[in-house]
């Protein structure tokens, strides 16, 4: 299976699911593309590093978001993917390009959702006070980090946490979930009823 990771920053899960899944030679999962809003960022580099063709699509060069989306869409046809990941992807996509790809576009969030949706999680988690935390990989639908929840790890916040501390814990919980849900769904495990996602044998 083609999968197109999608990326704004560093590439931290990139880089998990390049060495975890791309290059794994039985696991049946390749990086097709790599597609970012952002010229420069080092996800990027990851991505070239590892052999992987690489597109920027920026949105200042379109005259709307739909225009924006309709050309990350042609770089997803183009390349094969069958399926869209996003991996510290910072940008919402539109209703038509949501209900073009229903059910292919998966995210990762680095709080328990519902709880804390939106663009600083782990600094709202820290400021309200919760004693648990944790990821969660779900489906994308047309509103903010609130598509059918896939699969969750719980991560604890401790008393001495600081933004850095917390998230860095997280992601150490976020590279072994989401490559594990992108293989469920290659392997056609997952089914979707509704809001509730099963995850069969």
């Amino acid at each position: 299976m083609k999968i197109a990771v999608l990326v704004s920053g560093s590439g931290t899960n990139l880089q998990t699911l390049i060495e975890q899944l791309h290059q794994d030679p039985g696991g049946g999962i390749a990086i097709a593309v790599v597609i970012s809003d952002r010229p420069g960022v080092y996800a990027l580099t990851r991505a070239e590093r590892a052999g992987i063709p690489t597109r920027v699509v920026k949105t200042q060069d379109f005259k709307s978001r739909v225009d924006f989306d309709a050309a990350i869409s042609r770089e997803i046809e183009q390349a094969g993917a069958e399926l869209i990941v996003l991996a510290g992807f910072m940008k919402l996509f539109q209703p038509p390009f949501v209900r073009k790809y229903r059910n292919r576009i998966l995210n990762v969030h680095p709080t328990l959702l519902p709880a804390f949706p939106g663009a600083h999680p782990v600094a709202d988690t820290l400021a309200y006070g919760v004693k648990v935390t944790g990821v969660t990989v779900h489906f994308v639908d047309e509103g903010v980090d609130s598509g059918p929840i896939i699969a969750q790890t719980a991560v604890p916040v401790l008393d001495t946490d600081d933004e850095a501390s917390l998230h860095a814990r997280i992601q150490i919980e976020e590279h072994q979930l989401y490559p594990r849900v992108i293989k469920w769904y290659a392997q056609g495990k997952l089914k979707i009823e509704g809001r509730k996602v099963n995850v069969t044998a």
